[in-house]
């Protein structure tokens, strides 16, 4: 299987924040736009491992400011790890108000583990991602270390679910 490199699979996608999508108040529900990061963490997987993907989880979401009714709001995802048959998408959203002349904000931050998964519905083994830079290194090496924390985590309270009989 022949790796890909992190730029192969990148996705950006944009979309105006409209009255429907907030309170009444005019800020957009966060539900709205987990949704759109979700959707475009996606579009980072499939483009990698061309296959039917499911998310598997959310991590570290992070809401650093408001976004308001109007905003142009973009999402970019990108794979920063991957493993046998998942991968980890950053997600970043930047919220800009087109009608003011302000540069684009960091809105939320997160990061998207995917599954793979084959046409019978069950996990499949994704390409390796191919690193180009140290800095893509380093964060592949610091998402690992989450990785296989979070592995053992799992695998420890399965065994203590046992010993209890749940």
């Amino acid at each position: 299987m022949e790796g890909k490199t992190i730029a192969h699979s990148r996705a950006v996608m944009s979309q105006i924040m409209l009255p429907s999508q907030a309170n009444p108040n005019g800020n957009v529900h966060g539900g709205e736009i987990m949704k759109m990061m979700d959707e475009t963490s996606y579009v980072a997987a499939v483009r990698h491992a061309h296959t039917n993907i499911v998310t598997a989880g959310v991590d570290e979401l992070e809401f650093h400011t408001p976004v308001f009714v109007g905003a142009l709001v973009t999402c970019r995802a990108e794979l920063v790890f991957i493993g046998r048959t998942s991968m980890e998408a950053f997600v970043t959203v930047e919220a800009e108000y087109p009608r003011h002349e302000a540069p684009p904000i960091n809105a939320l931050t997160a990061y998207f583990t995917m599954v793979a998964l084959d046409d019978d519905g069950v996990p499949c083994e994704v390409p390796p991602l191919i690193l180009t830079t140290q800095e893509e290194k380093e964060r592949f090496d610091r998402r690992k270390a989450v990785y296989v924390r979070r592995k053992a985590e799992r695998k420890a309270e399965r065994e203590a679910n046992r010993k209890d009989g749940t």
